[in-house]
C-alpha cells in the first residue's frame, strides 16, 4: 500500500540512508536496564538479522565487564560494523581497541554549557582536543564518528567550526546530537543542512518532546544518511528515537528501504525480554493494539478490506492482524473469533453472544477468548467435556531451586507430575509441561499480569495467551495466589487447545 507521494517530497526514494542502532550503549542507559554478555549477543544476532549497518555495542570504559560483553559481540563477525562509544579522552580509546571494534563514536562537548560547565575548557582547546584525538583513533585504523555532544544547543557557527576540525583531522563522519530531546525539525534541518556540506553527517535524536521521529526525518531531509535509533525506543529519560518507526516511516512514507522489516517484531520481543521491559500496547508497529481492532465499525470495515483500517499490511514487520473482543466488538467481530475457534452459530445466536460479550465488556472486564467461548457454549446450548483440568498445585521457594507439583485430570486419568524453575510459576510450568508431554508444547505468546486489588493480601490477573498449530488463544484467571492463577490459566488455554486432539493427550511421553 505505498502512500501516493508529492513531487515536493522532501527525502527522495532514492536517498540511501542507513540505520545505526545504539541499543547496546545507549539503550542499555535506561534506568533498570542492564546486559549480560548473553543478551548482548542475542540481540546483536538479532539486529544483524534485520539488516542494521551499525551496532554501537557498548562504552568500552565502563569496566571489564562491558568490554567482554563488547568483544563477544565483535567475535561474531557480523556484516555490521560493530563500535565503542568513547568520551574525549584518550584511554577511551585504547580500552576499545582492546575489544577489537571496527570503529568509534567519539563524543566532544559542543554547547558551551558543556565546553565550559562540563568539561571545564575553552572552545579553542576543544577545538584542538578534538583534532588530537581523531588522529589518534585514524593512526589506529578505526572509523571515527565524531558526535558533538548537546549539539542542538550548541552556537551553530561553532558547532560547524568543531565538526569540520573533526573531519580535516581525519574523522569518517560528525553527528549532529539532540542529546537531551530539546529541539524541533526546523533547528535541526537549519543545523544539520550546514554540517551536509561539510561532510557525511549522522542524526542522534531523542524523544523527550514526542519529536523524535520527526528530528529524525529532518535531518535525513536535510542531508544526514544515518541516523542513531534504539530498539522499541528504549533510552535516558524518555528514550531514543525508536529504530522500527524510523525505519517503517522511511519506506512506507518515503520508499526509502533501511532495514529486512519482516524482522522488526522478533527483534522488538528479544529486546524486550532482555530488557524486562514490555512492550507498550499502544506503540507504533511492534505495539499489541498496533493492529487489533475491537471497534464494531472497524472490525466489520477490516473484515470486508483488510487494507481499510490499516496503513501498511502487518505482514510487512512480521506482525498478523488480530480481531480483539469488548465492549464495542460487533456482530461482525463476534462472528469471525466465533469461526475461528470452529464454533457454528445462527444469526439469532450470534447478535445474543454479542450482547453478552458487550455487557461483559461494559462491567471493565477484558473479554479472552475463554471467555468468548463459555459464553457460545452457554447461548447453543453446547456442552463440552474438558480435556485437561487442574485438580491441585503445590509450589515452594524457599530453598535453592524453586520447585512445585501438579495433580491433572487428563481425560479422567489422573496424573502428578514436579518440576524445577528460576521461580515457583516457571518450576509449575514445568510441571505441567511434564505431566502432559508433548501435548504440551504449545507455544506461550504472552504471559500478563495484573493486580486487581491493592495491599498485601493483593487479587492478581493472570493473562496468557498460547498457540498451537494454528489456533490460539487468551485466557485469564484472578487468584490472591499468582502461581495457581498462572498455572491454572495455562491449563485452561491448552484445554482449549487440545479439545480438538483428544489423541495427543492419550498417552504422556516417559
Amino acid at each position: 500500500m505505498p502512500v501516493t507521494h508529492s513531487p515536493e517530497q522532501t527525502i527522495p526514494s532514492d536517498r540511501t540512508v542507513r540505520l545505526l542502532d545504539t541499543t547496546l550503549r545507549d539503550g542499555e542507559q535506561a534506568p533498570g536496564v542492564s546486559l549480560s554478555p548473553d543478551e548482548k549477543v542475542e540481540i546483536a544476532r538479532a539486529l544483524e538479522r534485520a539488516g542494521v549497518s551499525v551496532i554501537e555495542a557498548g562504552s568500552a570504559c565502563t569496566g571489564a565487564g562491558e568490554r567482554q560483553a563488547i568483544s563477544r559481540v565483535t567475535d561474531l563477525d557480523l556484516e555490521a560494523r560493530v563500535t565503542s562509544f568513547c568520551r574525549g579522552i584518550q584511554s577511551d580509546i585504547d580500552l576499545a581497541l582492546e575489544c577489537d571494534v571496527d570503529g568509534i563514536h567519539l563524543v566532544v562537548p559542543a554547547s558551551d554549557r558543556h565546553v565550559e560547565g562540563k568539561v571545564g575548557t575553552s572552545r579553542e582547546d576543544n577545538l584542538e582536543k578534538t583534532a588530537e584525538l581523531v588522529s589518534y583513533a585514524k593512526d589506529h585504523d578505526l572509523w571515527v564518528e565524531v558526535i558533538g555532544e548537546d549539539g542542538s544547543r550548541a552556537d551553530l557557527d561553532y558547532l560547524e567550526t568543531l565538526m569540520e576540525t573533526a573531519l580535516e583531522a581525519g574523522a569518517d563522519r560528525t553527528c549532529f546530537a539532540d542529546t537531551v530531546g530539546h529541539t524541533g525539525p526546523e533547528r535541526t534541518a537549519e543545523a544539520v543542512s550546514r554540517l551536509a556540506e561539510l561532510g557525511p553527517v549522522s542524526a542522534h535524536t531523542h524523544d523527550d518532546l514526542g519529536l523524535g521521529v520527526a528530528n529524525a526525518l529532518s535531518a535525513v531531509s536535510a542531508g544526514a544518511d544515518l541516523v542513531h535509533c534504539t530498539v522499541n525506543g528504549l533510552g535516558e529519560r524518555a528514550g531514543n528515537v525508536a529504530l522500527e518507526e524510523v525505519a517503517i516511516a522511511l519506506e512506507h512514507v518515503y520508499d526509502v528501504e533501511t532495514l529486512e522489516l519482516e524482522e522488526v517484531y522478533d527483534l522488538a520481543q528479544v529486546c524486550s525480554r532482555a530488557t524486562g521491559i514490555p512492550l507498550a500496547p499502544n506503540k507504533a508497529v511492534i505495539g499489541e493494539n498496533a493492529f487489533t481492532h475491537e471497534s464494531g465499525i472497524h472490525t466489520d470495515g477490516t473484515l470486508k478490506d483488510d487494507k481499510m483500517y490499516e496503513p501498511y499490511e502487518p505482514e510487512t514487520v512480521g506482525r498478523e492482524r488480530r480481531l480483539a473482543l469488548g465492549k464495542h466488538a460487533g456482530r461482525a467481530g463476534v462472528k469471525a473469533a466465533l469461526e475461528e475457534h470452529g464454533v457454528d452459530a445462527s444469526d439469532d445466536e450470534v447478535a445474543d453472544i454479542a450482547t453478552r460479550v458487550t455487557e461483559l465488556g461494559d462491567r471493565g472486564r477484558h473479554v479472552t477468548d475463554a471467555d468468548l467461548l463459555a459464553i457460545a457454549e452457554d447461548v447453543t446450548g453446547t456442552e463440552r467435556e474438558r480435556v485437561v483440568e487442574l485438580v491441585d498445585i503445590a509450589a515452594t521457594s524457599g530453598g535453592p531451586i524453586p520447585t512445585a507439583s501438579v495433580r491433572l485430570d487428563v481425560g479422567g486419568e489422573e496424573r502428578v507430575a514436579s518440576g524445577t524453575g528460576s521461580g515457583p510459576v516457571d518450576a509449575a510450568v514445568s510441571a505441567v509441561r511434564e505431566a502432559l508431554g508433548s501435548a504440551a508444547d504449545a507455544e506461550l505468546e504472552s504471559y500478563h499480569v495484573d493486580a486487581v486489588t491493592g495491599g498485601t493480601d493483593a487479587v492478581v490477573t493472570v493473562e496468557v495467551t498460547m498457540s498451537r498449530d494454528d489456533r490460539t488463544v487468551t485466557v485469564a484467571r484472578s487468584e490472591a495466589d499468582i502461581t495457581r492463577a498462572s498455572v491454572e490459566a495455562m491449563v485452561d488455554a491448552l484445554d482449549r487447545l487440545l479439545e480438538s486432539d483428544r489423541q495427543a493427550l492419550a498417552m504422556a511421553d516417559d
